[in-house]
């Protein structure tokens, strides 16, 4: 099983205390207040609620969409509806893509942003985190729909994984997830604050969704995650009103960086930067119990999430002005 984010428990076996700042992930940190599920949510089997469907549809402006137990339902799921196949995976990125495909018996390559476009010509799926999770990098919505376009001529696939797209809602293509051979994901998880309920949902065109829903079998998504989710989605004033202190967070974070002469970009949830010494820098923040990302392998660097507290925000800053002096 691969490294990620979120893994609070091995910083605490480690480094011990208890009174931990994780921004290891790029979960809102003050997510949706979740209302109490009704006492049938509990009981009744979780049929599929059309309900749940139309909220969605409203919220992601898509024309169709198949709820699932997280984005990592379908990313795990994907591949299994294709033979072999020639698939590129942007990266640095969320590793899951690539790990799920090449695993699967698919001929995999990773390559950068920057070199994506040049890649469309030779392969069968091209995937694409947007905004890439770590680094923020945004492709423009004309140069996906022209990437679909060149891999739907000849029967291929773009998948977009638009899990950060929440605080960028311009850059979603989500509108056009219908045509053949695009598939867009979406994720509760992240600007809602709502990792737990394990919700996602999948935009394809309707014979995709309906193999997807077949490979992944009954009651996907729990009775309590349905009810909770419709009310978020719904829910325009708390989007709204997030988003303002998201982007106020944000420049905030970045502010801070700054000060400890980081250059770091991203997206409002999620700051990234190449570290000459990202082992050094993840080791000077844990021993003040701050867990942070560290990116080993390829783009070697550090992201880092929001807190939500602010003697959170003091601590850090403290911290990243002793990674400064030192």
């Amino acid at each position: 099983m691969l490294e990620h984010g979120g893994n609070l428990r091995d910083a605490m076996q480690r480094y011990g205390g208890e009174d931990w700042i994780d921004l290891s992930t790029g979960i809102n940190p003050v997510g949706y207040p979740a209302p109490a599920p009704s006492p049938d949510a509990w009981r009744r089997l979780p049929e599929p609620s059309p309900e749940l469907v139309r909220a969605a549809c409203a919220y992601y402006g898509a024309p169709l969409l198949l709820p699932v137990a997280g984005t990592q339902a379908a990313i795990q799921a994907l591949p299994r509806l294709l033979p072999p196949a020639r698939v590129t995976v942007s990266a640095p990125s969320y590793a899951e893509h690539a790990h799920q495909w090449d695993r699967h018996g698919h001929v995999l390559r990773e390559v950068p942003f920057a070199r994506l476009d040049a890649a469309v010509a030779d392969s069968d799926v091209v995937v694409v985190v947007n905004p890439n999770n770590p680094t923020g990098a945004v492709v423009p919505p004309a140069t996906l729909l022209d990437w679909h376009a060149r891999l739907a001529a000849r029967g291929g696939w773009l998948v977009v994984d638009e899990a950060f797209c929440d605080t960028a809602p311009g850059a979603s293509i989500a509108a056009h997830a219908g045509r053949p051979g695009l598939v867009v994901l979406r994720s509760v998880g992240k600007f809602f604050g709502l990792a737990g309920l394990r919700l996602g949902f999948v935009g394809a065109a309707p014979e995709l969704l309906a193999g997807l829903g077949d490979l992944l079998g009954p009651w996907a998504v729990s009775g309590p995650a349905q009810e909770i989710a419709v009310a978020a989605l719904r829910d325009t004033d708390w989007q709204a009103t997030t988003r303002e202190r998201l982007a106020r967070d944000g420049a905030r974070m970045r502010a801070l960086l700054a000060g400890a002469g980081i250059a770091a970009r991203g997206t409002p949830l999620l700051h990234w930067w190449p570290e000459a010494q990202p082992e050094a820098f993840h080791e000077h923040m844990a021993r003040r119990a701050i867990w942070v990302r560290l990116f080993r392998q390829a783009g070697r660097g550090i992201r880092v999430g929001l807190p939500a507290h602010e003697a959170h925000w003091r601590r850090i800053e403290h911290a990243l002005r002793e990674w400064k002096e030192r």
